[in-house]
């Protein structure tokens, strides 16, 4: 087990239980802690989970099993169960709507989660672990996955491999994660890397879901202003409820229809805020990108767009 400065008394249960404890100087994030962890193993499968996930009985054995009838396989993950050890509104959405995508997401993924994950190690330590860039936690797994991919490494998600999360969530800590750890990070790896993947959160479903919530939202002041029903503005809020219907028929299976119609708003300020990060870190992008190339260096002539960079 590795401990990344934690406050309270695991790394002392963790000895007591006989399991070999590394700590980190400091809190580094759990990238560093991961890579930590990993140059201390010495098995041919680096198996990653989180501090807040329970795992189940099989888990081990299933990741071995896998490994093992699929010689090719390079990296696995699984997904978070449909029974969230908190009770709360937001985190019982929140680790069900994590479980569903990760439920139809491809069985050859574009990337890799590292909640509860394996790696085999020589493929690990050719891609150079985890970012430790990366000081919170983050999208340090899914940069890896990105690395994986490109070195050519197969990925598979298997719905089967299940494990309960334990983190219970709050509104504003929904929030300040979702923006601030996902997706502002994320566009800055998908603008960087130029990869946006047609799976997990990323399908095609999703973005026409954050074009008609922005719609919705654009709409809005356009009736007010022509006097219109603000009815109208609503129409691209159903669009999204049809496009994730199963979603929502999930949601009213597991935990009735007033739970899901309570989640729909959730779902399209997620839609809201991951698009609107995902326009301002582009916007920027952008223009560091012009500005760099626009930029004289080395007292050379302003460079234009097919001229060679200076030396």
């Amino acid at each position: 087990m590795v401990d990344d400065n934690s406050s309270d008394d695991s790394a002392a249960l963790a000895e007591a239980a006989g399991a070999v404890v590394l700590r980190t100087l400091g809190a580094r994030g759990p990238a560093a802690a991961r890579n930590l962890g990993a140059a201390h193993a010495s098995g041919d499968l680096l198996v990653f989970v989180d501090s807040d996930v329970c795992v189940r009985a099989d888990t081990m054995a299933r990741i071995r099993r896998r490994f093992e009838l699929y010689p090719r396989l390079d990296a696995l993950f699984g997904s978070y169960d449909d029974e969230p050890a908190s009770a709360g509104f937001v985190s019982q959405y929140k680790n069900l709507l994590h479980h569903f995508v990760h439920q139809q997401g491809r069985e050859e993924a574009a990337t890799f989660w590292a909640g509860c994950g394996a790696i085999r190690r020589e493929v690990f330590l050719e891609a150079g672990g985890f970012d430790e860039s990366y000081t919170r936690p983050c999208i340090e797994d899914i940069e890896l996955g990105y690395r994986l991919r490109q070195l050519g490494r197969r990925i598979v998600l298997d719905p089967g491999l299940q494990v309960k999360h334990l983190k219970h969530y709050q509104l504003s800590s929904l929030l300040r994660s979702d923006i601030f750890d996902r997706a502002l990070p994320w566009t800055l790896l998908i603008l960087g890397s130029g990869s946006l993947p047609n799976d997990l959160n990323l399908r095609l479903a999703q973005r026409a879901s954050a074009a008609l919530v922005l719609a919705a939202v654009v709409l809005a002041p356009a009736c007010a202003a022509a006097g219109l029903p603000l009815a109208w503005a609503g129409l691209p809020l159903l669009g999204t409820i049809l496009l994730n219907r199963r979603f929502f028929h999930f949601l009213a299976r597991k935990r009735g229809w007033g739970f899901a119609a309570a989640a729909a708003p959730l779902q399209w300020a997620y839609y809201l805020y991951s698009t609107l990060a995902f326009a301002a870190v582009a916007a920027l992008y952008g223009l560091r990108w012009r500005d760099r190339r626009r930029r004289p260096k080395d007292g050379c002539a302003e460079i234009q767009p097919d001229t060679p960079t200076c030396p």
